[in-house]
């Protein structure tokens, strides 16, 4: 063999390759909420500052069944990271997540494998993170009342985060089936099921809509004057947020790709004006305002972008190996 033949060869030899492995019960510990927050508002500032690599992402339909999505994105500072994340609703009925992802971090340097971990739980987190982060910013700051509407698992991480963002004298669920609201709140010390929707949004300051619902939960005249509404819920052709309230609030988003066709954009956005709807990092980085009178009712609107996916799994990575959890695998 020639020495040029011994490089060639050499260089196709990838080698085995150190992999982390963390399944969702690791990554759940390793990802302090506190911490998530922080990280989200610093990549909604890199977003809006056009620091993010974030491609479309592309989309594989399964016939009366589900899909499937390629979510990669990429800055300065962390791993390249892609989430495939499988969206199958069918799967409620089976007891287990319509949502399912793996989280993939490469080497920016080499492109090699570096952690194979759950996404699951950081696709939860990290949605309900950043409705929560908006409330933290956008809801008043005398606000004292919330009410969290849908059972699942969304509504469970809203439960989780919100204390941690105002001093609220209630934190209320509600759900079209009481008995899964009396469910989820006895999960949630100081947490109140309540059975009347109607009167719930009309007494709140903050409105949190997690459900999976194809028609609006709330009607926009519920929501009283100086209130936060936070949507995560995706459901298309329709949704759970009512248009009218978007017509009367000021609205803020992820990115204006939320104005784009589904699945990438929100149905509730379809049609408008992308230059109605502020993104959530631009009134972070000062470049527009956020709430500006006691009065303004404030609505955000998430679809989840592979951002936070990257924030949230680089906040798992790094503390697993800070802790020296996870197996290492061979590749």
């Amino acid at each position: 063999m020639t020495s040029a033949q011994s490089i060639i060869r050499s260089a196709q030899a990838k080698g085995d390759a150190p992999v982390l492995i963390l399944n969702e019960a690791e990554v759940k510990t390793c990802i302090d909420p506190r911490q998530l927050l922080e990280a989200l508002a610093g990549g909604f500032k890199a977003l809006s500052g056009g620091k993010v690599v974030s491609p479309a992402r592309p989309q594989l339909d399964i016939p009366q069944s589900g899909y499937s999505l390629a979510m990669p994105a990429w800055m300065a500072g962390m791993h390249l990271t892609v989430k495939i994340v499988n969206v199958f609703e069918g799967n409620i009925a089976k007891g287990i997540p319509s949502h399912l992802a793996t989280i993939h971090l490469f080497d920016p340097r080499s492109g090699m494998p570096v952690c194979i971990m759950d996404g699951t739980y950081v696709t939860a987190v990290r949605t309900s993170g950043s409705a929560v982060l908006s409330v933290r910013e956008l809801a008043r700051r005398d606000a004292k009342v919330a009410t969290v509407v849908g059972a699942g698992v969304q509504a469970g991480q809203h439960l989780n985060l919100l204390p941690l963002v105002r001093d609220f004298a209630e934190i209320r669920v509600v759900s079209k089936v009481f008995a899964d609201a009396q469910a989820l709140a006895t999960q949630h010390p100081g947490v109140v099921a309540v059975a009347d929707i109607e009167a719930a949004v009309r007494s709140s300051d903050v409105v949190c809509l997690a459900t999976h619902s194809y028609a609006p939960v709330i009607s926009a005249d519920w929501v009283r004057p100086g209130s936060h509404v936070s949507s995560v819920g995706v459901a298309p052709p329709g949704g759970e947020l009512p248009v009218e309230l978007i017509g009367r609030a000021s609205l803020f988003v992820e990115t204006r790709e939320a104005f784009a066709p589904t699945p990438v954009g929100s149905c509730e956005l379809a049609g408008l004006d992308p230059q109605t709807g502020t993104e959530l990092g631009e009134m972070l980085l000062g470049l527009q305002p956020g709430r500006v009178s006691a009065d303004q009712v404030t609505v955000y609107k998430a679809m989840g972008v592979a951002m936070e996916d990257m924030v949230a799994a680089d906040l798992a990575y790094r503390e697993a190996i800070r802790r020296g959890m996870g197996r290492v695998v061979e590749l």
